[in-house]
């Protein structure tokens, strides 16, 4: 018998008196007992089972001071309150920022900040060595590849070396590098979930991208090969591509101009940081044989990198 159906089956004389408004007189005391009880139970298994499977574990969060990143965290404490999150990016201060309003939401959850470069090798090497083995390295459990950026719109021909090395640094070595690490501690305990955020544009370039599009179609494979690697194992990888997300995103690409940022989102209702971070958490939090392989996430107004309906 299930639990609500059970609960059924205990509730039925009473709900019955009720709408016949019969004295409840006869019935057991017990009786209330072991509704009130079910009825407990029943809400919390309904409610709370990602919660459950997500309790006290270790998340490590790359890009964590704005945007995605920063509402994944903020979705992990709200769905699981005694999460435990290692929180990277470039900016520290923000981590602090993030850390305060996490504490906030949840007495019960672990945090750890620390300032990380992915697109710099040497610093993500020391930024695994100085992990704590015991208390941080060996219990991670969720690594969520989020840290990554576009910069300039120039055609090919026009492209500034610069440019191109911080892109392949940051989108695909340095998450090659993360992935990497993550799955040696992974493969140990032959557990363990890897969520890569990706883009559309790995899956439709556009003219003015070529860098960018090209970056997240090497995660987008990274993603897929890494995947067919470990069925043998108990380890997930997933990748989610993000259609138009409204965050630092395109105020970056046009390197702060406030004005074209925002012209980018002028009669439209894009996604928002949290909308991908539901998302994330949500593969993480399903049982352990269950791989969401890939997501592909629009707003209603896109059907593409260039199809959208604007007011």
């Amino acid at each position: 018998m299930t639990p609500f159906t059970a609960v059924l089956r205990f509730a039925s004389p009473v709900l019955k008196a009720s709408v016949s408004k019969q004295p409840f007189s006869h019935f057991k005391p017990r009786n209330y007992k072991t509704i009130t009880t079910l009825f407990t139970a029943t809400r919390k298994m309904s409610s709370s089972a990602v919660a459950q499977r997500l309790s006290r574990k270790t998340v490590l969060i790359t890009g964590a001071s704005s945007g995605i990143g920063r509402s994944t965290a903020v979705e992990f404490v709200k769905t699981a309150p005694d999460i435990r999150l290692i929180l990277t990016a470039r900016r520290q201060d923000q981590l602090e920022l993030l850390k305060a309003e996490l504490r906030l939401l949840s007495a019960d959850v672990d945090i750890l900040v620390e300032q990380l470069d992915v697109s710099d090798p040497q610093d993500v090497k020391r930024f695994w060595d100085a992990l704590p083995k015991e208390q941080w390295k060996d219990k991670l459990d969720i690594l969520v590849n989020n840290a990554g950026l576009v910069k300039g719109v120039e055609h090919v021909g026009d492209i500034t070396e610069e440019d191109i090395h911080i892109m392949y640094a940051t989108n695909v070595t340095g998450l090659i590098n993360m992935t990497q690490a993550a799955v040696a501690i992974f493969k140990a305990k032959n557990s363990g979930t890897i969520v890569n955020i990706g883009s559309i544009a790995g899956r439709e370039p556009y003219p003015g991208g070529s860098i960018y599009c090209s970056t997240k179609a090497a995660v987008r494979a990274f993603t897929e090969s890494l995947r067919k690697e470990l069925i043998n194992t108990r380890i997930r990888v997933s990748v989610v591509d993000p259609g138009q997300v409204e965050t630092e995103f395109s105020l970056v690409r046009f390197r702060g101009d406030q004005a074209k940022a925002d012209s980018v989102y002028a009669g439209v209702e894009p996604l928002t940081g949290d909308d991908i971070a539901e998302i994330v958490v949500f593969i993480a939090g399903r049982r352990d044989n269950v791989v969401i392989a890939d997501a592909l996430v629009f707003p209603s107004h896109q059907g593409g990198t260039s199809h959208m309906y604007r007011k």
